[in-house]
């Protein structure tokens, strides 16, 4: 047998090519055939991931667990970050379905010079309160731009949601991106716009490469706002504006937005001496993925959060250990991704 398969033929096709072999049979007998031995048409599955056979990928997830866990018995907030994908703003199709009496006419072709402009959503979700906050922007998806998202968060509603004095913060973000691991613009920003400006010690956990599917804003927020304008021609910023506020779920999420029409340039560096000036640690478990930003004016240090840095390797018998000492409310509620 040859290396090309007919899974591309049509069953007219199969027929002739068939009956070239000597087997004479119709086109619907081919269809009823082939379902007869369970084949039917399938599209493609996206389900390998590609980038994310890290070898340092579960000793990650246990440890972002245990940082989750640690700031939830503390009662400081957590939340998730991300850019969502980038829409055109103007008289093009949307994905989706609605109901109408007839489909709705737009452009034929996607062209951005068409557009009103290209929408960049910068989100934080906070996972404790399940209240989502939308940064919408119309420049550049900047390491400045995901940090001014999150000083807008905590200014508007993230601070308000946690006792006076609250000064530590856990953000939960992709190992890519504005925001990635490598970033050192994202890094420099947070020390000068989160924590010398508001006094609130910033501990980072990184995804693995290729895991941004387990941040919990992709699954808790973005894919509850595509859902809510699935359909509906994007045709000006206050459209976008209106479906982000209305997205909401059985679960009680509510969505804030803010429109920031600011210019954010790419291709900001930075150098060598703002590197060693931030105040930064790493852990000491995959110090590349998790550490913590601390204002560089001396503040005083919240006595309910205890750090939890492990010098060797996290396993699945740390991971227990230290559950159990967390509590084991707070050990079910982040042992399993699942759940997230």
């Amino acid at each position: 047998m040859t290396a090309q398969k007919w899974v591309r033929s049509s069953l007219r096709t199969l027929s002739v090519k068939l009956e070239a072999a000597g087997h004479v049979i119709s086109p619907p007998t081919v269809g009823r055939l082939l379902r007869t031995l369970d084949y039917s048409l399938h599209v493609n599955a996206k389900k390998t991931e590609a980038s994310s056979a890290h070898p340092d990928r579960e000793q990650q997830f246990d440890y972002i667990a245990v940082q989750r866990a640690t700031f939830t018995l503390a009662g400081l907030p957590i939340i998730s970050a991300d850019t969502k994908k980038k829409e055109l703003v103007g008289d093009f199709k949307n994905a989706g379905q609605t109901w109408s009496l007839e489909p709705t006419a737009v452009n034929v072709h996607d062209y951005p010079h068409d557009a009103l402009g290209r929408a960049v959503p910068y989100g934080v979700y906070d996972v404790t309160t399940n209240c989502g906050f939308i940064y919408l922007g119309s420049s550049g998806d900047t390491p400045a731009f995901a940090v001014d998202a999150i000083a807008a968060w905590w200014q508007t509603d993230g601070r308000a949601a946690y006792p006076p004095g609250t000064d530590q913060l856990l953000v939960l973000a992709d190992a890519g991106g504005s925001n990635g691991c490598r970033v050192r613009a994202w890094k420099e920003r947070l020390q000068v716009e989160i924590c010398d400006r508001f006094g609130i010690a910033v501990t980072v956990c990184h995804y693995p490469t290729g895991c941004s599917k387990w941040n919990p804003i992709e699954h808790r927020l973005f894919s509850q706002i595509s859902r809510n304008w699935a359909g509906v021609p994007l045709r000006t910023w206050e459209t976008l504006l209106d479906f982000i506020r209305g997205t909401t779920t059985t679960t009680g999420l509510v969505v804030q937005a803010i429109f920031e029409q600011g210019h954010y340039p790419k291709g900001q560096s930075v150098s060598d001496d703002d590197m060693d000036a931030l105040n930064i640690e790493s852990h000491a478990v995959l110090p590349i993925w998790n550490y913590t930003i601390r204002p560089r004016t001396p503040a005083r240090r919240s006595p309910k959060l205890r750090e939890v840095i492990f010098n060797e390797p996290l396993g699945l018998g740390v991971w227990t250990r230290n559950c159990e000492k967390l509590g084991d409310q707070a050990a079910h509620g982040g042992a399993r991704r699942a759940t997230w």
